[in-house]
C-alpha cells in the first residue's frame, strides 16, 4: 500500500473523528505531586500539540503532534526542527552558559583555557575577514606543487589534515573478527553531493541541483584566483559524477557480509593495483599490518580513476574542496558563498545560524573539545540520579527483551541460547565516560582559528597511531555527554546514552511511567534492537562478526526484515520520493523491536494493576502518544530529500507510525479495517 503522511501536504484536509474514550474509565484522575512537576503538560505529553481531527488510525503521527506541525514555523536558520532540536536547542544553551563563565573567568583550568581560546580565535571575525583566504594559501601551494600520481596519492593520504576530499578514505576502527584489536578500515568517497543519485538521476530537481553546484564551485574557486573556472567546475562535477557511478548503492554499503573484507597490508598491491598503497598509508600515519577493504570492486575503479585522470584536474578538484570543507573557518565572504550553495540550495536553510553556535558545534565533536566541554556540561546539569534511574531503565528493558526472546515462535533453541547470551553481555554507558581524555600537548591559540583546526587534526591522529597497534580502548565514547543522540557498537556490544537525551521529552523522572517508558524506554530499546537488526545480528555476545543462528531461523528472521522493508518502502514523503526501506532498515528494525520491548517492560512494571486514566487517557494511549511525540518534526522539502538519498533513518513522521505493528495500538486507540494506517494481524510485523 503506499501511504502519503497528511504532514507532507497540510494543505490537504481530512474530516476525521478522535478516538473515544473508554467508557469504563474516569476522564481525568488526580494527579499525583511527582506527575504534576512533569516538565510537559501535566504528566509528561503536550496534549495541545494533537490534531483531535485526525483519526489516529488514519495518520497517529498528525493525530499526536498535528496542531504543533500547523502553526510551527521553522526558523530561518533551521532545515529541521523537532523533539531533538528541542533538546539540542537546550543543551546548546547549557553549552553557552559554560562559555561565558569561561569567557569571564581569569583562573582557568588547562581545558578551560582551549576552550576559551578556541572560542576567542573563532568569534573574532574581525581578524578572520582580514586574512581572507591567506590561511589556506599553504594548502593551495601544497595542491599545486603536485607534480607526480605518487605525489598526488600521498597528498591524498595527507585529506585528513587539510580538509580536503579524497576518492579513497581511510580510517581506524575496531577489527570485526576481533574486537581487542584496531584495524584500519578503506572505502570509496570524494564526492561533493549528499549521495551518488544526487550525480546520477535524471529528475528535474536533481538535474537543478547539479547546475547550482555548477556556479558553486565557480565562485568557490574563484576565492583562489582561479581562471577557467565554468570548465574546471565541468571537470569537477564529470570527475565525481565518475566515482559516483562506480560507488556501491547505500543498502549494499550495510551489508556487513560485503564489507568484511580482510586483507594483509603486503598483499594490497596484488589484490589492488597500481596504487601507491605505501604511500598513502605512510601520509595518514597507520601502520596497518592488516586492513579491511569495505567495497573491494569500487576501490578497484576508482584506482583506474585516480590513473587516468590528469594531474590538473585533481589539482583543481581539491582545490575546490579545501575552500569549501575548510570555508567555516575562513572570511565571511567565504562561508556565505559556501553557505549559499550547502545551506539554501541543498537543505533549505535560509539564514546561517549565529555565530556562537557555529562556534559551539566546531568545539563540540569527540574529535574536538567536547568531552572538556562535556566535562563541565555533566558537572552543572546532569544529576547523578537520573544516571541511576536511567540504570534500572535499562535493567527493565534487558529483562523485557529476554522474555521476548523466550517467547518467539519463529525462533529455536539453540538460538535462542545465543540470542539470550548477547543480550547478557550488553553493557550500557549512561550520561559520561568513566574516563575523560586528556588534552595535554594540545596547542590552541586566540587568534588563529585554521590552525587552530589544524592542531586539533594532527591531536587526535596523533592519539589514533598511539594506539593503532594496542588493545581496543573500551572506555572511549563515541559521542560527547552534551550530545542530543544515543547509539549502539556491535564490536563492543555496548548501547550509549549521553546525558544530554536523559531529558524531557525523552526522560522526566517526574512523568507518568508510560510516559518515560514510551520515549525513553523504546529508545533504550531501539539501540538494543540495533544488537539484533539486520545488520548487529551477524555479530555475537563478544562482538564478533560470526554466525550464531541456525539457518532455518535466520530465514525466518530475514522473511520478517523483508516485510519491514517493504512497509517503509511504501511512504512518499515528496511525490516521487519514497523511504528507503532497505537503507534504513536497521533503524526500523530498532524502531519496532524497541517499542515492542518498552511496551513489554512497561506492563512488567504495572505488577498485574490496570494503569490509571490521566487527562482522559489510558496507560496504553499515554504510551504510544510519547513515542509519536518523540518523533514530532518539520523539515524543509530539501532537507526531507537529502535524508531519503543520504539517511539511514526514516523520517521522524514515518518512526512515528512504528505503533502499527503493535495490536496494543490497535486495542488503544479503536484503529479498524478502513483506517489508513490498518495492517491486518498476519501484515503486522513482530520481530522482537
Amino acid at each position: 500500500m503506499k501511504y502519503t503522511l497528511i504532514a507532507a501536504s497540510v494543505a490537504a484536509t481530512l474530516a476525521l473523528t478522535a478516538c473515544s474514550k473508554p467508557e469504563n474509565q474516569t476522564t481525568q484522575q488526580t494527579q499525583t505531586e511527582a506527575q504534576a512537576s512533569a516538565q510537559i503538560g501535566s504528566f509528561g505529553v503536550d496534549l495541545t500539540a494533537r490534531d483531535m481531527s485526525v483519526k489516529p488510525g488514519d495518520d497517529f503521527f498528525m493525530y499526536a503532534s498535528g496542531t504543533w506541525y500547523k502553526n510551527y514555523e521553522l526558523p530561518a536558520d533551521k532545515t529541521r526542527y523537532g523533539a531533538f532540536s528541542q533538546l539540542a536547542d537546550r543543551s546548546e544553551e547549557q553549552v553557552k552558559q559554560i562559555i561565558d563563565d569561561i569567557m569571564a573567568s581569569d583562573d582557568l583550568t588547562p581545558d578551560e583555557q582551549l576552550v576559551h581560546d578556541f572560542y576567542t580565535a573563532y568569534m573574532d571575525t574581525d581578524t578572520i575577514n582580514a586574512k581572507g583566504i591567506a590561511p589556506l594559501k599553504p594548502t593551495i601551494e601544497e595542491i599545486n606543487n603536485i607534480n607526480s600520481v605518487d605525489a598526488l596519492t600521498t597528498f591524498f593520504g595527507k585529506s585528513w589534515l587539510h580538509g580536503t576530499n579524497s576518492p579513497l578514505w581511510g580510517g581506524l576502527g575496531y577489527n570485526r573478527l576481533d574486537p581487542n584489536e584496531y584495524q584500519v578500515s578503506v572505502g570509496v568517497g570524494g564526492l561533493g553531493l549528499p549521495d551518488r543519485d544526487y550525480y546520477l538521476s535524471d529528475a528535474e530537481r536533481f538535474v537543478d541541483i547539479r547546475s547550482a553546484y555548477l556556479k558553486h564551485i565557480e565562485t568557490m574557486l574563484s576565492f583562489a584566483g582561479e581562471t577557467d573556472t565554468e570548465q574546471k567546475a565541468q571537470t569537477i562535477l564529470a570527475l565525481e559524477t565518475r566515482i559516483a557511478e562506480i560507488q556501491w548503492p547505500r543498502e549494499k554499503r550495510r551489508n556487513r557480509d560485503l564489507t568484511l573484507n580482510q586483507i594483509a597490508r603486503e598483499e594490497l598491491s596484488d589484490a589492488y593495483p597500481n596504487f601507491n598503497w605505501n604511500a598513502w598509508l605512510n601520509a595518514q600515519g597507520y601502520k596497518a599490518p592488516e586492513l579491511n577493504i569495505s567495497q573491494p570492486e569500487p576501490v578497484n575503479a576508482v584506482i583506474e580513476i585516480v590513473n587516468d585522470t590528469s594531474l590538473t584536474d585533481w589539482k583543481t578538484y581539491l582545490t575546490y574542496h579545501a575552500i569549501s570543507n575548510n570555508a567555516s573557518m575562513l572570511s565571511d565572504d567565504i562561508y556565505m558563498a559556501n553557505f549559499d550553495f550547502f545551506g539554501k540550495t541543498l537543505y533549505g536553510q535560509q539564514e546561517p545560524r549565529p555565530r556562537w553556535k557555529r562556534a559551539i558545534g566546531a568545539m563540540s565533536g569527540t574529535e574536538s573539545l567536547g568531552f572538556a566541554i562535556g566535562k563541565s556540561y555533566v558537572n552543572r546539569f546532569f544529576p547523578e540520579s537520573s544516571k541511576t534511574q536511567m540504570a534500572e531503565l535499562v535493567e527493565n528493558l534487558r529483562a523485557a527483551l529476554g522474555e521476548r526472546i523466550d517467547g518467539l515462535d519463529w525462533m529455536g533453541e539453540e538460538t535462542k541460547v545465543n540470542a539470550k547470551a548477547k543480550l547478557a553481555a550488553f553493557r550500557p554507558k549512561i550520561g559520561y565516560p568513566d574516563e575523560w581524555i586528556s588534552y595535554e600537548g594540545l596547542s590552541i591559540t586566540a587568534d588563529d582559528l585554521l590552525t587552530n583546526e589544524h592542531n586539533l587534526r594532527k591531536f587526535f591522529r596523533a592519539q589514533e597511531l598511539e594506539e593503532e597497534l594496542k588493545p581496543t580502548n573500551r572506555e572511549r565514547w563515541g559521542m560527547t555527554p552534551q550530545r542530543v543522540n544515543a547509539y549502539y557498537n556491535s564490536s563492543f556490544n555496548e548501547i550509549v546514552f549521553p546525558a544530554a537525551i536523559l531529558q524531557p521529552p525523552f526522560f522526566d523522572p517526574n512523568a507518568d511511567p508510560a510516559v518515560n517508558y514510551g520515549a525513553i524506554g523504546a529508545v533504550i530499546g531501539h539501540e538494543m534492537g540495533h544488537g539484533f537488526d539486520d545488520q548487529g545480528s551477524k555479530s555475537d555476545a563478544n562482538g564478533i562478526q560470526q554466525n550464531w543462528w541456525t539457518d532455518e531461523d535466520r530465514a525466518a528472521f530475514e522473511a520478517k526484515a523483508d516485510a519491514l522493508a517493504a512497509q517503509y518502502s511504501a511512504y512518499e514523503p515528496i511525490e516521487g520520493n519514497f523511504v528507503n526501506g532497505r537503507n534504513s532498515l536497521g533503524e526500523n528494525i530498532g524502531d519496532v523491536g524497541g517499542l515492542a520491548m518498552a511496551y513489554h517492560a512497561y506492563q512488567l512494571s504495572l505488577n498485574g494493576k490496570e494503569a490509571p486514566v490521566i487527562d482522559g487517557l489510558t496507560g496504553d494511549q499515554r504510551f504510544f502518544l510519547a513515542w509519536a511525540q518523540v518523533w514530532k518534526e518539520k523539515r524543509t522539502e530539501q532537507s526531507m530529500l537529502s535524508q531519503l538519498r543520504a539517511g539511514t533513518h526514516a523520517p521522524g513522521q514515518f518512526r512515528a507510525l512504528a505503533p502499527r505493528n503493535h495490536d496494543a495500538w490497535y486495542k488503544a486507540f479503536d484503529v479498524q479495517p478502513g483506517d489508513a494506517l490498518y495492517l491486518a494481524p498476519e501484515e503486522r510485523v513482530r520481530i522482537w
